[in-house]
């Protein structure tokens, strides 16, 4: 069993709690319109086997310490499932913490390969069916299958949010991811929210590979108005809990 590995980050401190191995697999069923990784949208050759990366991530497992761990990037690592489906029973065997950054758009399994992920960190694209299928080719549906096998499951999550401007830095917006999230996640496993501004820095990125960039001339997400959204989001979230 071989999966598609775009890189690895060795010492990663964003993608989850502690130092962590962070594994960046190619491949994505999605084609957002702000995704600032194109290049990891096609399956390339696979290149590790099951073996050979779990040798890499214990390694790096001294550095882990007591909240560190593993990190399932992309990507879309849910187009791997059968590989991590034994990758991660290995890591688990050598008590690892494993955490699944995802939009939750896989090819299923996910009642296998679950109960071996520690925490969940959720890309939210969109809330509404239209939007969805508009910023990111995709169906929503998909992504809340997923969601409901992790609420089944009552699997931890941390949620981020890419806010596109003119989509969703609006009122409107914000109620209704509110309703969203406490629709699908379980808000008591809810340990994290980050609201993460639109940028443009994987623009040449889209010129190098020869793929359209529908966003090209769309600003940056301004910091300071995003951080104003969140705070305006958390209270919100706080006052209907």
């Amino acid at each position: 069993m071989k999966a598609s590995v775009n890189s690895i980050e060795s010492f990663g401190a964003v993608d989850g709690p502690g130092i962590r191995t962070v594994i960046f697999f190619n491949g994505c069923n999605l084609r957002c319109k702000f995704c600032h990784n194109p290049e990891m949208w096609k399956r390339l050759e696979d290149n590790y086997d099951v073996d050979t990366l779990v040798e890499k991530v214990l390694r790096n497992k001294p550095y882990f310490k007591n909240n560190g761990g593993v990190t399932l990037s992309g990507g879309e690592p849910l187009v791997h499932v059968d590989f991590l489906i034994p990758f991660c029973k290995r890591l688990k065997a050598n008590d690892i913490h494993i955490a699944l950054d995802t939009a939750g758009y896989g090819i299923g399994k996910y009642e296998e390969l679950l109960p071996y992920i520690d925490l969940i960190i959720y890309d939210i694209k969109d809330i509404t069916k239209d939007r969805y299928k508009d910023l990111t080719g995709g169906n929503i549906d998909k992504t809340l299958e997923f969601l409901n096998v992790c609420k089944n499951l009552n699997k931890k999550f941390w949620v981020r949010q890419v806010v596109v401007p003119g989509v969703h830095d609006n009122e409107d917006y914000l109620n209704n991811l509110n309703t969203y999230i406490k629709e699908h996640i379980n808000p008591n496993n809810i340990e994290r929210i980050e609201f993460l501004p639109y940028h443009k820095l994987g623009s040449e990125k889209y010129v190098t590979l020869g793929i359209n960039n529908p966003y090209l001339d769309l600003p940056e997400m301004d910091k300071e108005i995003c951080d104003n959204l969140y705070q305006k989001f958390m209270e919100i979230y706080n006052k209907a809990s």
